[in-house]
């Protein structure tokens, strides 16, 4: 029997699917929670807009038991837990209450979701702050929020921790 923490578990679950595990599960009492966002499909003749999966495959699930946790895996189009080595991911409340308020908001449009992080040794050009224009080499790349970048002028290196959303893509 594995050890067992409640919380917010990563159901990854069959193409096309996410919707019917999540209604699914709330039918068999669990707690489920699949971040959604608008999205505009475009025909020659008409528009529609549509709710799609913010990730797609995967569903969230609150399990607070071992059973809970079999349970969830039992439904139909549920494939299984996604993991890190050994770890199960899990996800804290702190970000799912952010999740959700980034869903929920209606102001809030064109929400996309990218693994990518830069590589290192990559040039990119910055988009945007005071030093826009300028192209830089990716130093080091610790997550979405935090890389070290060498920029080139003047034959001096200028060192600088700079956001991922300012260099292009």
């Amino acid at each position: 029997m594995m050890k067992f923490d409640c919380g917010w578990y990563v159901l990854y679950v069959k193409s096309c699917w996410e919707k019917k595990v999540h209604e699914s599960l709330k039918e068999i009492s669990l707690e489920s929670f699949l971040p959604q966002v608008k999205t505009v499909k475009q025909w020659s003749d008409r528009k529609k807009v549509t709710m799609k999966p913010l990730f797609p495959s995967y569903v969230f699930v609150y399990i607070n038991s071992s059973l809970g946790f079999h349970k969830a895996l039992s439904v139909n189009g549920a494939f299984s837990y996604i993991r890190f080595g050994k770890e199960y991911a899990r996800v804290q409340e702190k970000e799912i209450n952010q999740i959700k308020l980034l869903t929920g908001d209606e102001s809030i449009e064109g929400i996309e979701i990218t693994s990518h992080r830069p590589k290192v040794g990559e040039i990119k050009k910055i988009t945007y702050g005071p030093l826009k224009g300028l192209s830089c080499e990716i130093i080091k790349a610790y997550n979405h929020k935090k890389i070290i970048v060498r920029i080139d002028s003047l034959q001096q290196n200028i060192m600088a921790t700079i956001p991922l959303c300012v260099l292009e893509e």
